[in-house]
């Protein structure tokens, strides 16, 4: 048993196995709550806990599956290739529409830490919530903020995007196909992603496009507005 917990393997196949059961599960039911990453998070933590596992133990074969973080987002890129002509019609309302759903989503996290009075590490930690999480990591980093939570908030922005996005868009009768894909692209990463190509290829299209544009918008706004929004604070205060 201590040979296998010091290898690799076991950390991907209880990675993998974990997913496959969500997969079949939300398959089955298709009751949105029933995410298999979310499902996947809950069997992990669970056997971990369960059997007494220690996390560094499962994370040697863990660690591995971060290296495919990079290359899964690029996949992506391949609907988007097939409705390439669609963005190109719809060039300038798309990119403003992601640029406007990143900078809300940035203000959101400093408004709400300031109403909530988080310190600034945590609102630093926080800002990069809806990209993908290796651009949330560098810019985390860059910040100067605590990358675990970053990537727990990345985590938790994705699963209840893709489990409430699409009642928000059904409530409010938005049935625009390239708006429903930049709309879960734009606040929940690759995890919106895949629920928006359960909706149709041309919204996970939109979708995955969102995702490499908020990233760029959101490396480049969060420090000059997480700066601002200090400036501000100090100048009111």
């Amino acid at each position: 048993m201590s040979s296998l917990l010091d290898s690799p393997i076991f950390g991907i196949l209880l990675s993998l196995f974990a997913f496959e059961v969500g997969m079949i599960l939300y398959n089955r039911t298709k009751f949105p709550l029933f995410n298999p990453l979310l499902i996947a998070i809950v069997l992990i933590i669970g056997f971990l806990g369960v059997f007494k596992i220690n996390y560094q133990e499962f994370n040697i074969g863990g660690q591995f599956i971060n290296m495919f973080l990079g290359p899964a987002t690029v996949v992506l890129a391949v609907p988007l290739y097939k409705q390439l002509q669609l963005l190109k019609k719809h060039a300038l309302p798309i990119i403003l529409g992601i640029s406007v759903g990143s900078s809300v989503g940035i203000l959101s996290i400093i408004g709400l830490s300031y109403i909530l009075g988080l310190n600034g590490l945590l609102t630093k930690s926080l800002l990069a919530k809806s990209v993908s999480t290796p651009i949330g990591m560098e810019i985390t980093k860059s910040l100067n903020g605590v990358i675990p939570i970053t990537v727990i908030a990345i985590i938790i922005t994705g699963i209840l995007g893709a489990i409430i996005g699409p009642w928000v868009l059904k409530t409010f009768r938005i049935h625009n196909k390239i708006a429903v894909g930049i709309s879960l692209g734009t606040s929940a990463h690759a995890v919106g992603t895949s629920k928006a190509l359960e909706l149709g290829e041309t919204e996970g299209a939109m979708s995955s496009l969102s995702i490499g544009i908020a990233g760029l918008m959101t490396v480049a706004l969060a420090p000059l507005i997480y700066h601002f929004a200090i400036y501000v604070y100090s100048f009111i205060k």
